[in-house]
């Protein structure tokens, strides 16, 4: 009975798991739309070629915040300037970086009501695809208690506890969703 309840156990656990990889991706994605005030993590994932490795922005300059609508990068080796540039360039980061020979400057434009509601839009599209992403979890959760149940005959009891633990964990992180996705929207809105 101790090899089923670790293996029960394991299920639940890598279930937990990647239901928390889920979330945790939704608030990267979130964490790169901007609201009302730039943050410097919406360039941190951009990679640059240095020397033939393409390298996260971060580890190659200081990234720093001018004020709410400016972002200053500022290179500690300066033969990467011009590379730096071009890999901001093709970030699509919604602004065009500005090269004053010793660093960059990414100043982005203010949001109109427009641009608001479209980044609502984006941020209730990433919800959802991360809410579909956890019931499909659950999903391959209850398929492996099926197996397990299968290949080890469980009491019913045992099946409806695992099943019961499966939905509230769903319920539970699909909440932390809602609530970030409402935090996120009030971000955006407000002026």
């Amino acid at each position: 009975m101790d090899y089923l309840n670790e293996k029960l156990n394991e299920l639940l656990f890598n279930y937990e798991e990647k239901l928390s990889k889920r979330f945790d991706y939704l608030k990267n994605e979130f964490i790169t739309i901007r609201a009302g005030r730039v943050d410097t993590r919406i360039v941190e994932r951009v990679t640059v070629d240095y020397f033939g490795t393409m390298t996260p922005i971060k580890n190659l300059a200081n990234i720093s915040c001018a004020d709410a609508r400016t972002i200053v990068v500022n290179p500690w080796d300066g033969s990467i300037l011009a590379s730096m540039v071009k890999a901001l360039s093709a970030a699509n980061l919604g602004t065009t970086p500005v090269d004053d020979g010793r660093l960059i400057r990414l100043v982005f434009p203010q949001l109109t009501a427009e641009s608001r509601k479209e980044l609502v839009k984006k941020v209730h599209k990433i919800a959802e695809d991360t809410r579909v992403g956890m019931r499909n979890e659950r999903r391959d959760a209850l398929d492996q208690l099926k197996k397990i149940n299968l290949a080890d005959k469980l009491s019913e009891d045992d099946v409806k506890n695992v099943e019961h633990d499966v939905q509230k964990m769903l319920d539970d992180y699909i909440s932390n969703v809602d609530s970030a996705l409402n935090q996120k929207e009030k971000d955006i809105m407000t002026i």
